[in-house]
């Protein structure tokens, strides 16, 4: 049972660094610091798009706009930060 609740822990962080990737790769796309229509570029971005918008689009429709700035980023990692610690505690 160990090693199935270690596993979990380990991909809820490999999530949460998908998480900082695409909130990193959003800024810079939207700064105009890296170019979408460079290919690799978007197939980065758009890898991290899907694996990250099926949660945040849950956590967006409890979450207000706060004009422009996009808090279910931030939302998300606190809940997965919560459900690791609260596996940790199961663990050990």
């Amino acid at each position: 049972m160990q090693s199935l609740l270690l596993l979990i822990d380990i991909v809820l962080d490999l999530y949460i660094w998908c998480l900082v990737i695409w909130v990193v790769m959003s800024w810079l796309i939207a700064f105009d610091i890296i170019n979408t229509r460079n290919r690799f570029v978007y197939l980065v971005s758009d890898f991290f798009y899907r694996i990250t918008e099926p949660a945040l689009r849950q956590i967006r429709r409890f979450i207000p706009s706060l004009g422009g700035v996009d808090i279910s980023p931030l939302a998300l990692m606190l809940g997965i930060w919560f459900i690791r610690s609260l596996l940790r505690e199961y663990l050990w």
